[in-house]
């Protein structure tokens, strides 16, 4: 039996709620935003591994075959993601924990899967969209995590910030821009598919430019810190010579 697409919907809004709730019990000793990105680390994991199998696996492949009529795993995992998408939305919205872009980027998401799923076509660059989008979401998780555990000021902070910046700029930048040149290219999907599409890149790009300002700050701070050791090195070496002098 085939469930409707608004109550496989409505049952993955209820399955993150649950599991954020289990966690919301689970860590009573942290606050609600702990439990909300404990729920977004799981999307984030289980999304990219299934839109990973969707894409290089079960097909078919998003750069040639934009518009497609959607596969039955696609649908699923589409659900899945709307469900988790509106959740984390309502949540953001009534702690107020985002900005604007954000809050436009969920949204964004929610009415490009709304479509698809509607349509029954382009399921395979929208889940492609989402792959690029949760491939770097574990590492920014991590991120705040350590900060929260007072752990990011290490070798295992610098390196996830390091993966993190790589792994943004090659997969949501560069492989971004051809999978939409692929969408625009193509005569099959929908205008407002394509419009979905450039609005989610330009947002990527809206995000890369502060995550540069970021890892050009870092870069500034540990290039000054380095300098400032090596100026100390230099002179209590120099000092201890001349006292043995």
């Amino acid at each position: 039996m085939v469930f409707p697409l608004p109550l496989r919907v409505a049952c993955s809004l209820i399955a993150w709620l649950s599991l954020y709730a289990w966690f919301c019990h689970r860590y009573k000793h942290r606050n609600y935003e702990w439990s909300c990105r404990l729920v977004t680390l799981t999307h984030g994991i289980l999304a990219t591994c299934l839109s990973a199998y969707i894409g290089f696996i079960d097909g078919p492949w998003p750069l040639t075959h934009a518009g497609s009529p959607n596969t039955t795993l696609q649908v699923h995992v589409l659900c899945l993601s709307l469900g988790y998408f509106l959740f984390d939305l309502c949540w953001c919205v009534y702690f107020q924990t985002e900005g604007a872009l954000m809050l436009a980027h969920h949204l964004v998401s929610i009415l490009g899967i709304t479509a698809s799923l509607a349509l029954g076509e382009s399921a395979a660059e929208v889940n492609a969209v989402i792959f690029g989008s949760e491939i770097t979401n574990p590492l920014l998780q991590a991120r705040w995590f350590l900060r929260e555990m007072g752990c990011y000021h290490s070798l295992t902070g610098d390196l996830v910030d390091f993966f993190f910046v790589v792994l943004f700029t090659g997969v949501r930048i560069g492989v971004g821009a051809w999978l939409m040149y692929c969408e625009l290219a193509s005569p099959k999907p929908r205008w407002y598919i394509k419009l979905g599409g450039v609005i989610m890149y330009a947002v990527s790009w809206v995000f890369m430019v502060s995550i540069c300002r970021f890892a050009r700050r870092k870069s500034m701070k540990k290039y000054h810190a380095w300098r400032s050791r090596r100026s100390e090195e230099l002179f209590l070496k120099t000092n201890g010579h001349l006292k043995n002098q």
